[in-house]
């Protein structure tokens, strides 16, 4: 490890945890191929979401027999505006 180039990434990791209201545009998980999109998420590698709302994880089982995690975003209720 001599001059720094075998550092490992810090920056691949979770960003958001469960029960956290996030904003719309913000990355939830970047980097780490275990979670998937799931509901109001998007990306390959870096996933951000797509309406503000609130972070929860759910669990499925492919067609394969293989459990994935993936991130979801629960809207926030719309306000009456008078």
């Amino acid at each position: 490890m001599t001059g720094g180039f075998s550092t490992p990434k810090k920056d691949k990791a979770i960003k958001t945890s469960g029960g956290k209201l996030v904003k719309t545009g913000e990355i939830l998980v970047r980097g780490v191929d275990t979670y998937k999109a799931g509901v109001n998420v998007r990306g390959p590698g870096t996933l951000f979401a797509l309406c503000p709302g609130k972070v929860y994880f759910t669990r499925k089982k492919t067609s394969h027999g293989r459990v994935r995690s993936f991130v979801n975003v629960a809207p926030l209720p719309k306000t009456a505006k008078k």
